[in-house]
């Protein structure tokens, strides 16, 4: 028996605003939305993810999703919870985002269904390219009166004392544009509902109010919550910027960490949208996360599920190896099997320093690898580095260093680095050059 949708989206929390009429349409027929991406750079980030997940909930209720791809207002910039006009791109550039974000975006919706309800992916420059701007302001323009356009809030806000940038006439018709997309695809697929985040309730509005001025057709909105983190912060966002699904631009370790490390306070609401697991399974790792919540249940339950979805399983093993690594008892051999990639992910941050392969062969013992050779970084004397060695708590590559004067004799890890640590958390890597 498929899902019903909205009372899917209902438990999950994840509707903001809905325009009556919404589940009428569902229950009628199998029916089309779409959810608006920006496609200003070539990989999605986690914020993406809830409207991607709104759209899986649909397919999976029997529908068909339309991702667009905003090509045309890519190159415009929405004006919706921004201070500033953003900058354009060109052609070029956003196909190969296109491309590259379809193939993100195949991990949560499946392209090649059988039946009707396959997803679509659609690019609104393929039909905007060639309106001219007189035909646009003939044939669209003149059917949205100003004074409704400026009632929205996204305009309100920009054009407020508040705001010292103001806003151009290019983002002004921003609304225009998306509300044609949605009467461009309500014409060519049927498509009846769109989707969005809360913030979007606005453009979406303008879109069905040309669908029901130019075409008199009816047509709907549905719009979830923007999140908030428990703690008022960004969602989606660390010190070092997005936590994007590109693995080049955030390494696998790095997105499991994300999800792992979030908070008791936010988790119900993240595994709720994020994850597809159903309601009975939620609450059951809610009760065992309640009863032991040191074992971070929750934590883990999504942070794998998303890894395996997003990357894949064998990126996941090699997550939860290098965690292991820096928070568990791992082994050499264990540290010798990360990639490159992923070591240099988990000891990001951590005091380098760089020694070329002649001055380590060079190099007598371990004592003074670690303090003159290191450049002092490691140990500022000799004496200091003899006195952990002899205390037990220095380890070469996780294996622990029993005899200051043993010989330097390390096999490199990835050929090249050496991983040294000093009592329980303070780490080095050095690279050989």
């Amino acid at each position: 028996m498929q899902k019903n949708f909205i009372e899917e989206l209902q438990w999950r929390g994840m509707i903001h605003d809905m325009m009556p009429g919404v589940e009428k349409q569902l229950a009628k027929e199998m029916s089309s939305a779409y959810v608006g991406i920006d496609p200003t750079a070539d990989s999605l980030h986690i914020g993406h993810l809830v409207g991607v997940m709104m759209l899986k909930h649909f397919q999976d209720a029997g529908h068909r999703p339309i991702v667009l791809l905003g090509g045309a207002t890519g190159m415009i910039g929405d004006p919706s919870g921004k201070s500033k006009e953003r900058n354009l791109l060109d052609e070029p550039t956003l196909r190969h985002n296109e491309a590259s974000i379809k193939a993100q975006i195949q991990n949560f919706l499946d392209f090649d269904a059988k039946g009707e309800n396959s997803a679509q992916l659609v690019n609104n420059y393929d039909w905007m390219k060639d309106f001219s701007f007189l035909g646009f302001i003939r044939d669209v323009g003149k059917h949205i009166t100003v004074n409704y356009m400026m009632a929205k809030d996204s305009v309100k806000t920009r054009l407020s004392s508040e705001s010292s940038e103001g806003m151009s006439f290019t983002e002004f018709t921003y609304q225009l544009v998306q509300g044609y997309d949605f009467l461009h695809l309500f014409r060519e697929k049927n498509c009846k509902l769109q989707m969005g985040g809360s913030d979007q309730w606005g453009n979406i509005t303008t879109g069905t109010e040309m669908i029901r001025k130019i075409d008199q057709g009816e047509a709907f909105a549905v719009t979830c919550p923007l999140i908030k983190k428990a703690d008022g912060s960004k969602f989606g966002k660390t010190e070092s910027g997005n936590i994007w699904l590109d693995p080049k631009k955030t390494s696998p370790y790095k997105f499991y960490q994300f999800w792992l490390n979030a908070s008791d306070e936010d988790m119900s609401n993240f595994i709720r949208i994020f994850s597809t697991k159903g309601k009975e399974e939620i609450e059951e790792l809610e009760k065992e996360h309640h009863e032991a919540p040191h074992l971070r249940v929750l934590q883990k339950a999504l942070a794998e599920e998303l890894t395996v979805r997003v990357h894949s399983q064998a990126a996941l093993e090699m997550a939860l190896k290098a965690s292991s690594i820096l928070f568990g008892k791992s082994t050499t051999v264990e540290l010798q099997s990360i990639d490159e990639d992923t070591l240099l992910s988990v000891f990001e941050g951590v005091p380098q320093v760089t020694v070329s392969r002649s001055d380590l062969d060079k190099t007598e013992n371990v004592t003074d690898f670690l303090s003159e050779l290191t450049e002092k970084v490691i140990f500022p004397s000799k004496g200091e580095a003899r006195k952990m060695i002899k205390g037990g708590g220095v380890s070469i590559n996780k294996e622990k260093i029993l005899d200051a004067n043993a010989a330097v004799e390390l096999s490199l890890l990835q050929g090249k680095y050496i991983l040294v640590q000093r009592g329980k958390k303070n780490y080095y890597l050095v690279t050989i050059n």
